[in-house]
């Protein structure tokens, strides 16, 4: 794509809005950014633009600017129903995603995931493995680092390895990813994209221009990725922690095994009980960057070592710390149901759990089993609190705690030795804090002034 002189319009000046304009600058563009925050709230990002020659319409966005562009880029934080998209949209227009755009220019290989759970976590153990299996790799997308950001250094002989949300997958059009990985698809997102449907819609474009020369990751366990499988033309391999797969990874006497064909004789990468992460999840997420890694080259020794050495990711049932006999865990990141699920599934009782925030058009009923197996006590917070009572306060005791200050606070006067508090949210975290980062960073903060509190008594 020939960028030169273009007027380029990027819409929303998040992390991939900035990382997009700076690259659109640096290929020759006339580069204009529009965002519906005020320039004070757009704070630090203002000076790096207007240095660069970058405009910036702040405060919303007008119409005029939207028509006087040749190309406009869309941040995945912007719905694509924004009025003024629509209307340029009908006027021919092109729109194109930071994906989309990335991947016009990126060199090398290409890892894609994506999934309502465990993306994070996969993406960070994929990049891992394949470092330790000797591969040029860079990690990026929506686990941090914008993809357009990884433009520059990309290499032939290189891997990008992408953690990509349905928001980024949505504008998507020629994008083909080498390997592709599904680990599940459950409901999330739905006052974004207005149906589960859609929603699964767009989680299926990360596969949609592959070729049979692609290859296809898909959870064997998971109803709605098995469908997937009749829609692909790549090659299809699975993984499963309940079954055996024809060829993918799975789980066979207590090890995660990998077979390269029907043929093939399964192949041990690692015992199960050397797996450091918490929870049935995090196998799944093994099996998948496992099988992923395989397909890429690396060979099982290189990934046993890399699992065995992972770490889990910050935010994601993360251990804090030990407080008069209490453990106490982070997984601020559990921003729908079903994470939450999972997490509330990685323990086998004694829970006292933080959930609450902002809404996602979500049925908290779904957690009513899960909460009277293994939890004592829920403490709501933020906008959700009130649909949340209503959908599970006949399952479980539940305090209104409103803050998550509060809800650390009583958690921890409730709690007795051997017990655990847990914050899995199942919200997003806009209405009270910036992001699921800030959410869990201030959660540790709030534990860590309680563990002052007990060593001073």
């Amino acid at each position: 794509m020939e960028l030169k002189g273009k007027k380029v319009l990027v819409v929303g000046l998040g992390k991939s809005g900035l990382a997009a304009s700076l690259f659109l600058r640096r290929k020759g563009a006339q580069v204009t950014v529009s965002d519906i925050r005020s320039a004070d709230a757009l704070g630090k990002a203002m000076p790096a633009l207007l240095e660069e020659g970058i405009a910036v319409e702040a405060g919303g966005h007008g119409l005029l600017t939207f028509r006087r562009q040749d190309l406009i880029v869309v941040s995945p934080g912007v719905p694509l129903n924004t009025p003024e998209l629509v209307q340029v949209k009908a006027f021919g227009l092109p729109i194109l995603g930071e994906i989309e755009l990335a991947s016009q220019y990126l060199k090398g290989k290409t890892l894609a995931i994506t999934g309502s759970n465990g993306k994070t976590t996969t993406t960070s153990l994929c990049g891992e493995i394949l470092e330790v299996g000797k591969l040029l790799v860079q990690v990026g997308g929506n686990i941090g680092i914008p993809v357009i950001a990884l433009v520059d250094d990309s290499r032939d002989d290189g891997w990008s390895v992408l953690e990509l949300s349905s928001f980024q997958l949505e504008t998507t059009e020629q994008f083909r990813p080498d390997i592709a990985v599904i680990l599940n698809v459950t409901p999330d997102h739905l006052d974004r994209h207005g149906s589960f449907e859609n929603y699964a819609a767009a989680k299926e474009r990360i596969f949609a221009n592959q070729t049979a020369e692609d290859a296809l990751v898909l959870n064997a366990d998971d109803d709605v990725t098995a469908r997937m499988a009749a829609r692909a033309k790549s090659r299809i391999f699975w993984f499963s922690r309940k079954r055996v797969v024809r060829q993918g990874a799975f789980v066979h006497e207590g090890a995660v095994v990998f077979r390269a064909s029907e043929q093939a004789a399964p192949e041990f990468i690692l015992k199960l009980e050397d797996i450091p992460l918490k929870g049935d999840h995090n196998i799944e997420n093994v099996l998948a960057a496992a099988c992923a890694a395989r397909l890429a080259g690396v060979a099982s020794e290189a990934i046993r070592k890399a699992v065995v050495s992972f770490r889990a990711v910050e935010h994601r049932l993360e251990f804090v710390a030990n407080i008069n006999g209490v453990d106490y865990y982070n997984d601020s990141k559990a921003t729908n149901v079903d994470a939450a699920a999972k997490a509330i599934a990685a323990f086998p009782g004694g829970i006292h759990l933080i959930l609450g925030g902002k809404d996602k058009g979500s049925d908290y009923r779904q957690l009513r089993s899960l909460l009277e197996e293994r939890v004592k006590t829920v403490y709501t917070i933020g906008a959700a609190a009130e649909k949340i009572e209503v959908h599970i306060s006949d399952a479980v005791p539940v305090i209104s705690a409103g803050t998550l200050d509060q809800a650390v606070v009583k958690a921890s006067e409730a709690a007795k030795p051997g017990e655990v508090v847990l914050l899995a949210p199942a919200c997003s975290s806009f209405d009270q804090f910036e992001n699921y980062e800030h959410r869990g960073q201030v959660f540790k903060e709030l534990v860590h002034a309680r563990q002052g509190i007990w060593q001073n008594v």
